[in-house]
């Protein structure tokens, strides 16, 4: 039974904002818009809530279709419902970030959309109101990359302490202070050092560590905090 038949019925549609690390860099993936208008342009990847879905859901599958990505972090962080945002029809969209292991995202990607790497400080115009949602998930991920250790989806499940330090320069778009950081990071049980070393950098090599979520979060429930930033 349909009761709110006076209502006004906009489309809903989800957009991804996807966040990699390589190289020393925060990366955004794109693809090419694949219909009208502006085919053919940069965008984030995204597509229309379905019938029997939930937005957590529609996120999910929008991501993999579009990359061949599964299992990925993925948070809603804003709505974006602005009259003309859209010039097809009104369109609301949801905006979600995605955080992953680029190395291992390369392997998955889909190629039938030309889905596309780009620095963070490099993204060019993209459709309608892409860049203010690239610019609050990046706000997003900041805030959370301070308070909450999801600053690891983007690094390989082994690391050195010079490549966290590099994750988070790249995120927030400063420099840090190697020795305070590094302070900051041996307080942290969660973190254990490997029997096994980086010798690509330097012929003494740099300690590969790993992030162990299960003594984070016996960690938090005894009232730990975890607060990292520049």
């Amino acid at each position: 039974m349909k009761t709110y038949d006076y209502a006004y019925r906009p489309l809903l549609a989800v957009d991804c904002t996807i966040f990699g690390f390589r190289d020393g860099k925060l990366n955004l993936l794109l693809v090419r818009r694949d219909i009208e208008p502006r085919r053919g342009k940069w965008s984030l990847m995204g597509g229309f809530l379905q019938a029997n879905e939930s937005l957590d859901e529609a996120a999910a599958r929008v991501l993999e279709q579009r990359t061949g990505l599964k299992e990925v972090y993925l948070e809603q962080f804003k709505a974006f419902g602005e009259v003309d945002r859209d010039e097809a029809e009104r369109t609301i969209s949801v905006g979600y970030y995605a955080l992953v292991d680029q190395e291992k995202a390369q392997l998955q990607l889909s190629t039938e959309f030309a889905a596309h790497w780009v620095p963070i400080t490099d993204v060019p115009p993209l459709i309608f109101d892409h860049n203010e949602m690239v610019a609050a998930a990046l706000n997003r991920l900041r805030h959370r990359a301070t308070h909450e250790p999801v600053g690891f989806e983007l690094l390989p499940e082994k690391f050195t302490l010079t490549q966290l330090q590099s994750l988070y320069e790249a995120i927030f778009g400063t420099s840090i202070d190697a020795g305070n950081f590094r302070r900051r990071l041996r307080k942290m049980e969660y973190l254990q050092r490997l029997n096994e070393k980086d010798t690509n950098s330097s012929r003494k090599g740099a300690w590969y560590y790993r992030f162990v979520p299960e003594d984070y979060a016996h960690a938090k429930r005894n009232g730990a905090d975890f607060l990292l930033k520049p």
